[in-house]
């Protein structure tokens, strides 16, 4: 019997190789549509792309600046934008325009970069990056206006390196040409992508200036405003950009991301209105360089607090306050607040040891989550004396705390060896930097060997894996926002958006 001749790749049938395709990610399929028309064709099937996750600019993939990134964006919305059912989009055009000149920015927050006046060059090239960053954001949004089944959009844009004397806001975006009337068309093109959706289930907007406005929710449909389980409007620049009116028309929600204060009395009581969906996740963002535009009065009381936890007994909170001093965080720790996630990171603010302890007293039975993290070299001794350390009352009180991380404190290794002990394997996440670890002479006196070497191995065991303390102290300090953007969709998604009841929870 004589045998077939070799069938090569380019006999299958589409259906088969559109199928195989399936299996790779979204970079391979771009490389894979560049070796012939017939596999063009089949990778740009609308079946292989229903989710979509971007991060344009910044040099984050080899440094190149973020206007080369505006025509690879471009081909993508007008290839998938029409269709797509998820879009993940980051947009970062400032990492590699704004950072110091012949200097890594991945490491750089927003205190160590110059102003856009202080240097010609800098100033130009923050110019740029405003404007592509708008031209950018017009991309996205006219691309998916008549999207009518975009189930997911989460959008964050990465401007925190644009930030001048002050807060940045969207009269930064005025300063560009034509600035004025790229906005105007970005938000019309918001409002007008909101109208035309049908099933809309997480809507998550971050940090994008010049796009939403208080009127913006007005324009979400009526099938939209009953589908959204999960909506995030973080802007720490505007005022509320939620009206009681529109909270109310969005029934559903079991996931909402805020703001603390645009959290206020009223809004908290329509969150324990019968009449809607119990809550699961609430995030909330503390700013303290934005209290004096944004005051605490007029958030949610104890009151408040009580009658919406009675009303959504799952929920859960999650905190990121930044550049917060104790006086603020006393007012915002409520004792009937089901904190679950904590982060206090600041530049210089100083959190107290009798904040420390509020803490776990109160969050004793829901505290999973504890990030305290300052970027000062000063390296301040919360406790009162080496042997009464309020972090070690947290890891004893607070009985599900999995992820634990310290920067810019003192931490004494025998109360780090405490920790360990007292949360054990449990505590999935014990990241603290090596320089916020110090030694007791004293103790030091009665062991044998290197002090260093005998803590990583009373900590390992106490654990039961292998742990060291972290070398490199940018690793404890993402960017603030950023990482909040990361963490809460995470954190939201501890639910399910289809069924609405609690999923297994997500570790970091």
């Amino acid at each position: 019997m004589a045998l077939c001749g070799v069938v090569g790749a380019m006999a299958l049938p589409s259906e088969l190789i559109v199928h195989i395709f399936s299996f790779l990610s979204d970079r391979d399929k771009l490389r894979a549509s560049a070796v012939c028309s017939r596999w063009r064709e089949c990778l740009f099937y609308p079946a292989l792309w229903t989710e979509l996750k971007l991060r344009i600019g910044g040099g984050c993939n080899g440094g190149g600046s973020s206007s080369e990134d505006t025509p690879k964006l471009e081909f993508l919305m007008r290839k998938f934008g029409s269709f797509v059912r998820e879009l993940q989009l980051e947009l970062a055009p400032v990492g590699s325009y704004l950072s110091p000149l012949n200097n890594d920015s991945s490491n750089t927050r927003m205190d160590q970069v110059p102003g856009p006046e202080s240097d010609p060059q800098l100033s130009e090239r923050w110019r740029d990056a405003m404007a592509t960053y708008l031209d950018q954001v017009l991309c996205v949004f006219t691309s998916i206006r008549h999207n009518r089944n975009l189930k997911k959009l989460s959008l964050y844009g990465d401007t925190c390196i644009l930030q001048q004397e002050g807060l940045l806001d969207s009269s930064n975006l005025h300063q560009i040409h034509q600035g004025d009337k790229k906005i105007n068309e970005i938000q019309q093109l918001f409002m007008e992508f909101l109208s035309n959706s049908r099933q809309l289930r997480y809507l998550s907007c971050s940090f994008m200036l010049g796009l939403v406005t208080p009127c913006s929710l007005a324009c979400l449909s009526n099938p939209s405003a009953e589908t959204l389980q999960h909506l995030s409007l973080l802007d720490h620049q505007l005022g509320p950009l939620i009206s009681p009116s529109e909270l109310d028309r969005l029934s559903n929600l079991h996931s909402l991301a805020l703001d603390f204060s645009d959290l206020t009395s009223e809004l908290c009581g329509l969150l324990a209105s019968p009449h809607r969906t119990p809550l699961h996740r609430l995030s909330l963002l503390l700013n303290g360089a934005a209290l004096e535009f944004k005051p605490l009065e007029g958030t949610a009381t104890e009151d408040d607090w009580k009658t919406l936890v009675r009303r959504s007994a799952n929920l859960r909170v999650y905190i990121m306050a930044l550049e917060v001093g104790s006086t603020e965080l006393l007012r915002v720790l409520k004792p009937s607040l089901p904190l679950e996630r904590l982060q206090l990171d600041s530049y210089s603010t100083l959190v107290t040891d009798s904040i420390v302890e509020l803490i776990s007293q109160q969050y004793n039975k829901t505290l999973t989550h504890f990030l305290l993290l300052r970027d000062d070299q000063d390296l301040p001794d919360l406790s009162v004396n080496r042997n009464e350390d309020p972090l070690v009352l947290l890891a004893w009180r607070c009985t599900q705390l999995a992820v634990l991380v310290i920067h810019g404190y003192t931490v004494w290794s025998h109360n780090l060896v405490a920790i360990s002990r007292l949360r054990g394997s449990s505590l999935k996440v014990l990241t603290v930097s090596e320089e916020s670890i110090d030694f007791d002479p004293d103790q030091s006196i009665c062991m044998e060997g290197d002090p260093v070497h005998n803590l990583v191995m009373e900590v390992s065991l106490s654990l039961g894996r292998v742990w060291h303390p972290c070398l490199d102290s940018s690793l404890v300090l993402p960017e603030p926002t950023q990482h909040f953007h990361r963490e809460l969709h995470v954190f939201s998604m501890g639910i399910s958006f289809d069924s609405g009841q609690p999923a297994q929870r997500q570790q970091r």
